[in-house]
């Protein structure tokens, strides 16, 4: 069967639906392709698996061998999934939002019309400046940091592009009135304080024209108990801690594998406490 994505794309095909009856002659829809290095002739058994299954996906990319990260920019490429991270790495050097999706260790019941996804904030959306403060200098100095900067925009992250291109849809629904039943929701899930750190990073979504729906300043807690209350149907980190904590609970996760905390890894307890542990 396939895994760990029918629910995400289920949920990709409800909204494309009520797109296409709020805007018919739009092509501005969520377009999924599927790319594979196996040959060409393993199509007609990939076809039979996607009919089986009821899935919409049109489009294919089968490489006979060779890495499919070289076709990403051409097919306009706004997120790249994989569950092979040597290819995940190699679309984020190339400038593509990527991830290493991992299947939940149990099912998650999500909801089935309108697509949840949920960020975390340093290294995902942002850059991994702070990570570094934290890294090289400590706690104290990461909150000086940060209250001294606070308005000064971080630099963007490798999903700061995917998230843009949620929130031009999202607002396709906010023009007909539709902001409250809008079919996409989106969530910035992050250990950072709101007190001490939260300012830059809402003050960085503006200065992008960006924002998502709800904002969860954790302060160090775990993340597992709220993304059990939101249900996303994928949630993206840059820490394996986090990533394993929401597979445990059922959740679709995803590792973006970048900066610095990728080549320094901490001990689990001061991941734990970190405000900038993600």
């Amino acid at each position: 069967p396939p895994a760990p994505l029918p629910a995400v794309l289920q949920a990709l095909e409800a909204v494309n639906a009520q797109l296409r009856e709020l805007y018919p002659d739009s092509e501005e829809l969520f377009d999924i392709v599927l790319m594979t290095n196996n040959h060409a002739q393993v199509g007609v058994r990939l076809i039979n698996s996607i009919n089986h299954y009821d899935l919409f996906i049109e489009r294919f990319c089968m490489t006979g061998g060779n890495s499919p990260i070289c076709y990403l920019k051409a097919y306009h490429t706004n997120l790249y999934l994989s569950s092979d991270a040597e290819k995940v790495s190699g679309a984020i050097e190339e400038g593509i939002a990527a991830a290493t999706i991992f299947s939940p260790s149990r099912d998650l019941e999500v909801s089935e019309k309108q697509l949840r996804v949920a960020f975390d904030g340093d290294a995902v959306l942002f850059s991994d400046e702070s990570e570094q403060i934290v890294k090289a200098h400590g706690l104290d100095k990461f909150f000086e940091h940060e209250k001294a900067h606070e308005n000064k925009p971080l630099a963007q992250g490798p999903l700061k592009g995917f998230l843009e291109a949620l929130g031009k849809l999202q607002k396709k629904f906010y023009c007909k009135g539709l902001r409250l039943e809008c079919p996409i929701r989106t969530y910035l899930v992050t250990a950072r304080s709101a007190a001490s750190s939260g300012a830059r990073a809402l003050k960085t979504l503006r200065s992008w024209g960006l924002e998502t729906d709800e904002a969860l300043f954790l302060a160090g807690a775990p993340k597992g108990p709220l993304l059990r209350k939101i249900r996303p149907h994928i949630f993206f980190d840059d820490q394996m801690f986090h990533v394993e904590g929401a597979q445990e609970l059922g959740a679709v996760a995803a590792h973006v594998p970048y900066g610095v905390a990728q080549k320094h890894k901490r001990p689990e307890r001061e991941e734990q406490q970190s405000p900038n542990s993600k």
